[in-house]
């Protein structure tokens, strides 16, 4: 027992020992690390002990490689009050609301109305939304559905002053208008337009608006997504996703960066409850811009033309390209004589980027297109037979007959009430048709109710030819109508359908 004791008492020992000369090495070699940190700003204490050394002239760019970040608590109280404050205050006067009102007729008459023979009386439909001030001389974005349909137009600055406004332009397809105030002289607050091409995912965005009519509100976060083209919301689909919260009546507003920019304009939200659920999309200030510029300078926002039609590229595309991922979009067809044809494009070469922006399908190739001006030179990156080549393209109006060519048939057979055109391709632009159709034909834009065209024809029907005679121009149809008859050889395509057929009147 006395021999074991003493045993014991010798191990304590040398334990003891090793364990200080564990401890006192791991404090030799420990000891560089806390030396080389130094003092940290106001009020870090031994905290800054364990962040990683950094030379004051590599700050910058420790903090953008995120590899070397790690976690830590506020430094100072500067940090812990960091606010969006100062940036609200810049963006949000530039922020207004839009009014709309619509006068609905009357559907019917009360009884008492009848008997009394008071007049029947319609009903207002009042709308809001957002808008961006984007002309200190009171030129207004909004979204072309904040005011679709309405009578008159009424604005609200943030500081509560209110102005009648006139309407400049409409865009259906880009789903922008743009109003105008007289602000008498005085210089309104602005928000400048972005450089959308710069644009990441992650960077931090605000959103300025006035969902559900609750007065203005900001909301921040990131952008989710850029170049969304499967949205299917306007004709030029490509969007700024979001998630920020957008809510109804959020539409028109501005869609802000840190440095008080305008990178788009709130129009839509994907939801099944009607509310925000994260995912937002925003026009980008790229097409913003051009239909601005297009209100200003005239009036009319002309979209400029390629020429030609594409498909996307699918990975087995890709793959027997050489390519090792699925990008850019295959030339399917290219319009005679157009801006591709004349810069010599094919079918079968696969266009990669305009610009240097990568292209992925045939609607991102439109918008980028689309934000270039009449005339203006676009870089298109192709392949060809696995050779890579730059070509240059400029961007025309696409030609032809528009909807201000509209003729209304008025005579006395069964095109009576029929407004037609000739088809072209700034006409198939317009309203979304195959500018590669094969065959010319006349186009139905609209048939008048109560009319004789209207038991015969439809919105959206293409005559090709009347009595074995093909109607290539709206000439060659009055021709044929000139010389009566009682029957009517009728070949239409109605929805890709040819239709042949013999009308007896």
């Amino acid at each position: 027992m006395t021999h074991t004791r003493a045993m014991t008492k010798h191990v304590s020992k040398l334990l003891a020992f090793l364990s200080a000369a564990v401890l006192l090495l791991l404090t030799v070699a420990l000891a560089p690390m806390f030396s080389q940190a130094g003092p940290g700003p106001a009020g870090e204490g031994a905290a800054a002990g364990i962040l990683p050394a950094v030379d004051q002239d590599d700050a910058g760019a420790a903090l953008l490689d995120v590899s070397t970040a790690s976690e830590r608590l506020p430094a100072s109280q500067q940090e812990i009050s960091l606010t969006f404050a100062p940036l609200v205050r810049a963006a949000s006067p530039a922020v207004v609301n839009v009014y709309t009102e619509k006068k609905v007729a009357a559907r019917g008459m009360t009884l008492e109305q009848m008997m009394f023979g008071v007049p029947a009386q319609g009903r207002v439909q009042n709308s809001l939304g957002s808008g961006v001030i984007v002309g200190s001389d009171g030129i207004i974005v909004t979204n072309n559905h904040v005011i679709q349909g309405a009578d008159t137009f009424r604005v609200v600055l943030s500081d509560r002053r209110e102005f009648t406004a006139e309407l400049m332009l409409a865009d259906e397809r880009t789903d922008l208008a743009v109003l105008r105030i007289n602000p008498e002289g005085e210089r309104l607050p602005t928000l400048a337009f972005a450089d959308t091409r710069a644009v990441q995912v992650g960077d931090l965005v605000l959103a300025i608006g006035n969902p559900f009519g609750v007065g203005q509100t900001v909301t921040n976060g990131i952008i989710s997504a850029t170049a969304r083209t499967d949205v299917g919301i306007t004709d030029y689909s490509f969007f700024l996703q979001t998630d920020a919260a957008v809510n109804p009546g959020n539409s028109g507003g501005a869609l802000v960066n840190t440095r008080g920019e305008l990178v788009g304009v709130n129009t839509a939200i994907y939801s099944r409850t009607g509310g925000s659920v994260g995912i937002g999309f925003a026009i980008p200030s790229e097409m913003v811009k051009r239909v601005v510029d297009a209100a200003v300078n005239g009036g009319t926002f002309v979209r400029p033309w390629l020429g030609l039609a594409a498909q996307s590229v699918s990975f087995d595309i890709a793959r027997s390209q050489g390519l090792t991922r699925p990008v850019g979009v295959i030339v399917t067809e290219v319009y005679p004589d157009g801006p591709a044809a004349q810069a010599g494009l094919r079918r079968g070469d696969l266009i990669t980027a305009i610009d240097d922006r990568e292209v992925f399908d045939e609607k991102g190739l439109k918008f980028l297109a689309a934000i270039r001006n009449p005339g203006d030179v676009a870089k298109i990156s192709l392949l060809r037979s696995g050779l890579a080549q730059v070509v240059d393209v400029t961007v025309e109006p696409p030609p032809g007959a528009t909807e201000a060519d509209l003729v209304l048939l008025s005579d006395a057979s069964i095109f009576n009430g029929a407004r037609v055109i000739e088809l072209s391709p700034r006409l198939a632009e317009e309203n979304g048709l195959d500018p590669f159709s094969k065959g010319s034909g006349i186009y139905v834009h609209s048939v008048t109710r109560g009319t004789v065209s209207r038991n015969y024809f439809q919105p959206g029907d293409i005559i090709r030819s009347v009595n074995g005679k093909s109607t290539r121009s709206v000439k060659d149809l009055e021709g044929v109508i000139e010389k009566g008859g009682k029957n009517w050889e009728i070949e239409l395509e109605r929805n890709g359908r040819t239709i042949k057929g013999t009308v007896r009147t």
